[in-house]
């Protein structure tokens, strides 16, 4: 029979303009018509959870809530006395959970978790409920036990740990008709009763045990079926449902029954129990004849399942890794920590013949950008402050010269770094570069603003020290680069990028090339008048803004057809000068007016600066040098298709001053490697796992770190060990030693593997992510 339901009180909508409202909102309307007086409520429900909970009023006041629509989990949740709380099809999981005296009416199933921990009330199901119900039940006797009615059957784990009440299954349609209480009911069951009727495939009979029904149970239970099926509107069932034959009952066992029980005795159970299911008989029988002794709970030695492996110096640190030009700033800082400063300021001069004027002033520093620091919010370690001081480093002495000679075209930044390690390796290097001064773009070009004349002026000194042989105002032409390929054992191009990309639009003939600005800025011989428009905003575009106010510019404007690529400090003294920014912006043509914008817009200006790239002139390159887009091709050494010519810097792709240095150190590597007869094989260190550096050993304050003790003190040291000997402290099997190595170190840390269990303490609170655990099977 299909039940018909009316509209029978004050009707509270779970949607407001076609939206669903909170749960919350829901609860809290319904409270508020409560407080109005309300006692009979219609709530049409949109899965709004905990439906119908908490309702307080008078013994004398009952309320009655019915809900129609898709109630959500835990209706009736924490439901209080003289409050009836109605549902019209079925409900979700945890019906009248920790029902306190509520009566819950449900005309179809309910989920998992009926009744889970009811103290008191009445919960009647019109169908069939899921697994885990009228689990941890209680009973006070100073009130009415709790009760569940169930007209189908029940899932799995039915009155687990149930302490109290009675739950009465009446077997109607059930999902399982052959087992109406599931799978393993009344697992540690210790109070309570259950009726049902059907058939059932075991409970736990440790915890409950079968009991006739007296006359006063059966009394009882069919008082209670009456108003059971009236209130799930199925009275008619009753004649079916009071036959006695057809009902059981479980009764929780005492707690001197279960006292009383006899125990099998391990013999005994090894005989019926293990042997007959599993062992010799069973289904591991092939397993029995394997050794059976007795094992550590904690092992050691090969049967760890991990191990710790110690991992110095294995993985590159943060700051080395994002360092193009490779230099080991956690070494430095080591030095620094030892007191031997002066050796970590002389390091910087094996990778770079520009610590001051490239660490100290213009690099912006990508080391500290990766500083492992920065992860928590911390500052990271300041290089520029050895940087700076790198002015007065000394380079060791120099070795003989092997014969070998490498001829340079060009002595920029890229030239002069390959030449510089070539040297120190005890190789000759000859440069050649169009220039009437050593040190291209470095001097030329970047304001005096950005790097001390001085700064820059004392490193060149020291390289003309170390590279005697540059030979200056050289323009070479295609058979002067033969004649140096058969004239020296290997040929580097580093010539650089000095041609203007010049976008195809009238009026080129007002256009600046950024490059020649700088280049007559720099000498003060330009008129800059006092509005700048500049095309391209990138960090050269932001150096011209700097030096156009600084030469009486009053308004200097960048435009791009993207947001601006520029960054760091030159971007930075663009902004502070004055300049603005102003993208997407699309050139249609420039006039003695100014620019004009695609748009219609004119930009008025005096001089019109172009700085949107520059390529190299390779016209001085033999025909077997491949080239794509105006850059030469090379391989991950720098080499290019002709074997004997490598190609460095600008000339391969636009990049920093530090890329180019990096690049030139790569390509003096290869060139050792080919003249030691080896194959090059170009591989740098992987990056640690910056996740397993500990900054928790460190002030975590965001304070400045102005001096090098106060660096070297803050670096992590990733990657490398601090010799802190934490590991040897927190190893609770006093398995891990220092011993002297012959290594740059002269100590490594040993694992005794009889002592080791692979706990991993040593990992976890080692503070440069040194150790690593490694699966026994996947260990070396």
């Amino acid at each position: 029979m299909k039940n018909e339901f009316k509209l029978f009180g004050f009707l509270i909508w779970g949607q407001e303009k076609k939206k669903r409202i909170e749960s919350r909102v829901l609860e809290e309307r319904i409270q508020r018509n409560i407080k109005e007086g309300h006692r009979r409520i219609e709530v049409r429900a949109f899965g709004q959870h905990g439906i119908g909970g908490r309702l307080i009023s008078s013994e004398d006041d009952p309320i009655h809530l019915r809900i129609s629509g898709s109630p959500g989990q835990r209706v009736g949740a924490m439901g209080f006395p003289n409050t009836t709380i109605e549902v019209t099809g079925p409900v979700s999981d945890d019906v009248a959970w920790l029902n306190a005296g509520a009566t819950v009416i449900v005309h179809g199933n309910a989920g998992n978790g009926a009744c889970n921990a009811m103290a008191q009330g009445k919960v009647y199901i019109g169908g069939n409920i899921g697994s885990r119900g009228m689990t941890m039940t209680k009973f006070n006797p100073r009130f009415d036990q709790p009760e569940l009615w169930v007209l189908g059957s029940c899932g799995d784990y039915f009155a687990e740990f149930m302490a109290g009440g009675v739950a009465v299954v009446c077997g109607i349609s059930p999902q399982n008709p052959d087992n109406i209480l599931g799978y393993r009911p009344c697992v540690g069951m210790v109070g309570g009763k259950i009726f049902f009727r059907g058939p059932q495939k075991g409970f736990s009979q440790v915890d409950a045990r079968m009991t006739p029904i007296s006359d006063a149970d059966w009394e009882w239970l069919v008082n209670g079926l009456k108003n059971y099926l009236t209130n799930i509107s199925r009275y008619e069932m009753l004649p079916q449902l009071t036959i006695r034959e057809q009902w059981q009952l479980i009764q929780a066992r005492s707690p001197f029954e279960r006292h009383t029980q006899a125990r099998i005795s391990m013999k005994d159970f090894h005989k019926s129990v293990w042997d007959k299911e599993l062992g010799k008989g069973g289904i591991v029988g092939d397993l029995m004849t394997l050794d059976s002794s007795p094992i550590p709970l904690i092992s050691t030695g090969d049967l760890r399942r991990w191990i710790p492996v110690w991992e110095n110096q294995k993985h590159a640190p943060p700051c080395q890794a994002s360092c193009p030009t490779g230099i080991p700033v956690h070494e430095r800082w080591r030095l620094v920590r030892e007191g031997r400063i002066d050796e970590a300021i002389d390091l910087a001069l094996a990778y770079t013949p520009f610590p001051a004027t490239v660490c100290g002033y213009l690099c912006p520093n990508l080391c500290m950008q990766g500083c492992t620091r920065n992860d928590q919010g911390m500052k990271p370690v300041n290089i520029k402050i050895l940087g700076k001081q790198s002015l007065d480093a000394h380079l060791s002495a120099l070795p003989q010269l092997s014969g070998k000679r490498v001829a340079v075209i060009g002595g920029g930044v890229a030239g002069i770094s390959v030449a510089w390690q070539l040297r120190q390796n005890g190789h000759e290097a000859i440069i050649f570069d169009r220039n009437n001064q050593l040190g291209g773009k470095l001097l030329s070009v970047i304001p005096n603003t950005r790097i001390p004349p001085k700064i820059l002026e004392t490193e060149l000194d020291r390289i003309r020290q170390i590279l005697p042989h540059v030979y200056l105002q050289q323009e070479l032409t295609q058979d002067d680069t033969e004649k140096l390929t058969h004239d020296f054992d290997m040929v580097v191009v580093a010539s650089g990028a000095q041609m203007p990309k010049i976008p195809p639009i009238s009026g080129k003939e007002y256009l600046i090339p950024a490059l020649d600005f700088l280049r007559q800025a720099k000498l003060d011989a330009i008129d800059v008048g006092k509005n700048i428009v500049i095309i391209g905003a990138g960090n050269v575009g932001c150096d011209v803004a700097t030096e156009a106010f600084r030469l009486g510019a009053s308004d200097v404007l960048l435009i791009d057809i993207q947001e601006p690529a520029s960054f760091g400090e030159e971007r930075k003294a663009a902004e502070n000068a004055g300049a603005r920014f102003q993208w997407p912006c699309y050139t249609e043509k420039v006039t003695s007016e100014g620019v004009y914008l695609k748009s219609g817009e004119l930009l008025p200006a005096d001089r019109v600066i172009i700085s949107i790239g520059d390529t190299p002139d390779l016209s001085f390159l033999p025909e077997s040098i491949q080239t794509k887009k105006g850059f030469i091709v090379v391989d991950d050494n720098y080499r290019t298709t002709d074997p004997n010519i490598f190609a460095i810097g600008d000339v391969v792709r636009p990049g920093l001053l530090t890329d180019a240095i990096g690049a030139g150190r790569i390509a003096a590597r290869a060139i050792m490697d080919i003249f030691a007869g080896l194959r090059p094989k170009y591989k740098e260190l992987s990056c640690v796992d910056r996740s397993k550096i500990k900054l928790t050993y460190y002030d975590p304050r965001n304070i400045d770190l102005n001096t090098p003790n106060e660096c070297a003190d803050a670096c992590a040291s990733c990657g490398t060990c601090k010799d802190c000997c934490i590991c040897i402290d927190l190893c609770p099997q006093h398995a891990i030693s220092r011993q002297d190595a012959q290594n740059p170190y002269g100590f490594e840390m040993v694992v005794d593997t009889d002592r080791c269990i692979g706990c991993g303490f040593c990992v976890d609170g080692c503070p440069c992510g040194i150790w690593t655990l490694v699966e026994a099977e996947h260990a070396d």
